[in-house]
C-alpha cells in the first residue's frame, strides 16, 4: 500500500487508479476478521442478507426461523478480549412472538433502497409484509399464491415502488407499496421462479429465473417479456468498448443518411403503391416499417419457439447484474432424475453438477466464459454478490464462498469459515466487508487485516453528530 501512497504523491498514479488499486488490494486479502464479530440470534439458517443502500451502515438478516433482524455494522454494541474484538449484536429482532411475524422460513430479507425506514420480507408462507423499522410493525402485506423465493426493489426508480416477487408459481407478481395492490403479473414461466433481479442501467427492466431453465427480461411498462436468454447463442468474451470517436462519427453519418433519405424520400401514396405490388421498385424507404413489424412479430413473448429458448439445463438459483447493467450473471444446479420416476436422487450429486455463466445484456449472448467448476445447493436459491467494480463474483459453493473472476472465470479466492452449507453473501462496498450466512445459523464478516487501529476502535463509543455540544 505504501507504494501505491508514494507513486500517488509523486503524480504516477491517477487519483482513480489509485483508488481502484487500493480497494483491489484490501479484497485480495480479505480474511474472516478477527476484530469484529455479529452475534446472530437466528436458531436455523440464514437464507438473505442484505446491508441497506443509503448509508451503507444497517445489515438485514432472514432466517428459517421465520425471523429478521437488523445490526449496525458500524457501532459495536459491545467489546471483548479488552476491547479488540468488537461485538454487534441485533438491534431488534421480529419472528414468530411477532403478533404480525411470519409463520414460516423467511426466504427474503430486503431494504426499502430509498431509506432504512421500511424493509420487506418474504417467507414460505405465502406472504410479503412491509415493515416499518422504527415501530417493528407491519403496515402492508401481500398475499401470494405459493411459497415466495425472492423479492427485490430497484435501486434506481424514481417513478415506481415495485417489489418483484419470485414465487412457486408461474408468475411473477408486482405488488405496488403505494397501493397496496398487484400491479403487474408477468406471465411466461413454465415452472416456479426462484430468483428476481432488477437492471441497474434501467428502472423499468426486471430479470427473472425460473425452475423451467429461462432466463426472461421483462420490461414493466409493455405486455411480455422482450428477450428470452438461448444458451445456443453465443460470442466469445467481453464486447469491446465504442470509441468516443467511432460514436461520433456514427452519429453524423446516421444524421446525413436520415436527412438524404427525407430529401429524396417519395410520397407516401407512392411507397404504398409499390409496396402493393404495383411497382417495379420498392423503395428502401417503403421496406423499414416491414422490416419493424416483422420483428415485432418475432418478439420471444409473441413467437412459441423462441419463447421456449432455456438458458440453462436446470433450475436458475441466482443471478446478479454487473455495476453497469451490461452484463448478467446466473448461476444453476441441474438435478439428476430417473426415467421411471422422475424424482431427484442425491442433493449432493446434482448440486456438484452446476454452472455459472456471464451474458451479454445487449445482444443477448453466453460470453462463454469458462468459469471453474463449483458445486452449489439443489433446489434452493442463492444470493451472490459482487464487488464494488464487478471484477469479483461471490459464489456460495456447498460450505465455501469463491471469488471468480467475472472476465477470466479464474479462482481468486476461496472463503472457508463456515460448517455448514452457505447459502447468502453481500458485498459491503463501504466497508470493504464480505458477510456470509449459512445453515449453521452464524453471520461472518470477512475484512481485509487491520494493521492500524482506528480512534473509533478503541472501544465504545457514543453514537452522536458532530455539530453536537
Amino acid at each position: 500500500m505504501w507504494k501505491e501512497i508514494g507513486d500517488r504523491e509523486r503524480g504516477i498514479l491517477r487519483p482513480k487508479s489509485f483508488t481502484t488499486r487500493i480497494k483491489s488490494n484490501r479484497i485480495r486479502t480479505l480474511q474472516i476478521s478477527n476484530h469484529k464479530d455479529i452475534v446472530s440470534p437466528h436458531r436455523a439458517s440464514i437464507n438473505s442478507l442484505q446491508v441497506d443502500l443509503t448509508e451503507g451502515r444497517y445489515l438485514l438478516s432472514g432466517a428459517a426461523d421465520a425471523s429478521a433482524a437488523v445490526y449496525d455494522v458500524q457501532r459495536a454494541t459491545d467489546y471483548e478480549g479488552g476491547g479488540l474484538i468488537a461485538k454487534h449484536k441485533c438491534l431488534f429482532v421480529v419472528d414468530k412472538q411477532h403478533e404480525h411475524g411470519h409463520k414460516y422460513a423467511i426466504s427474503s430479507a430486503i431494504w426499502y433502497p430509498v431509506d432504512t425506514g421500511l424493509f420487506i420480507t418474504g417467507s414460505h408462507d405465502h406472504h410479503i409484509n412491509v415493515w416499518d423499522t422504527n415501530t417493528t410493525q407491519v403496515v402492508m402485506n401481500f398475499k401470494m399464491p405459493g411459497k415466495v423465493y425472492r423479492t427485490a426493489m430497484s435501486s434506481l426508480a424514481t417513478t415506481h415502488m415495485l417489489i418483484a416477487a419470485g414465487t412457486e408459481d408461474v408468475q411473477v407478481r408486482l405488488c405496488d407499496i403505494a397501493s397496496g395492490a398487484f400491479s403487474h403479473t408477468l406471465s411466461g414461466h413454465r415452472d416456479g421462479v426462484m430468483t428476481v433481479e432488477w437492471s441497474t442501467s434501467s428502472e423499468w427492466v426486471l430479470v427473472t429465473g425460473g425452475c423451467d431453465g429461462a432466463i426472461r427480461f421483462w420490461d414493466i411498462r409493455r405486455a411480455g417479456c422482450f428477450l428470452v436468454l438461448d444458451q445456443s447463442h453465443s460470442q466469445l468474451g467481453r464486447r469491446p468498448t465504442i470509441p468516443e470517436h467511432s460514436a461520433t462519427n456514427k452519429a453524423l453519418t446516421s444524421k446525413s443518411l436520415s436527412s438524404g433519405q427525407n430529401l429524396n424520400a417519395k410520397p407516401r401514396a407512392q411507397q404504398r403503391k409499390l409496396a402493393n405490388g404495383n411497382g417495379t421498385k420498392q423503395s428502401p424507404v417503403g421496406r423499414m416499417p416491414a422490416k419493424g413489424s416483422l420483428r415485432q412479430r418475432l418478439h420471444p413473448g409473441m413467437l412459441s419457439s423462441l419463447d421456449r429458448a432455456t438458458a440453462h439445463y436446470g433450475a436458475v438459483t441466482g443471478l446478479k447484474a454487473t455495476e453497469d447493467g451490461m452484463y448478467l450473471l446466473s448461476a444453476v444446479t441441474r438435478s439428476y432424475v430417473t426415467k421411471d420416476s422422475m424424482h431427484l436422487l442425491d442433493p449432493e450429486a446434482a448440486g456438484s453438477d452446476s454452472r455459472l455463466r456471464l451474458w451479454d445484456v445487449e445482444s443477448g449472448c453466453n460470453t462463454l466464459v469458462n468459469f471453474e467448476t463449483v458445486r452449489l445447493q439443489a433446489g434452493k436459491p442463492i444470493q451472490l454478490a459482487t464487488s464494488q467494480d464487478s471484477a469479483l463474483v461471490f459464489v456460495p459453493c456447498m460450505t465455501a464462498v469463491k471469488a471468480f473472476d467475472v472476465w477470466s472465470g479464474n479462482t481468486s479466492q476461496t472463503f472457508r469459515g463456515h460448517y455448514e452449507y452457505v447459502n447468502s453473501c453481500w458485498f459491503s462496498s463501504q466497508e470493504q466487508e464480505l458477510y456470509t450466512g449459512g445453515n449453521d445459523k452464524q453471520i461472518l464478516v470477512w475484512s481485509p487485516p487491520r494493521l492500524i487501529a482506528d480512534e473509533g476502535d478503541e472501544g465504545p463509543a457514543q453514537d452522536r453528530d458532530n455539530w453536537s455540544d
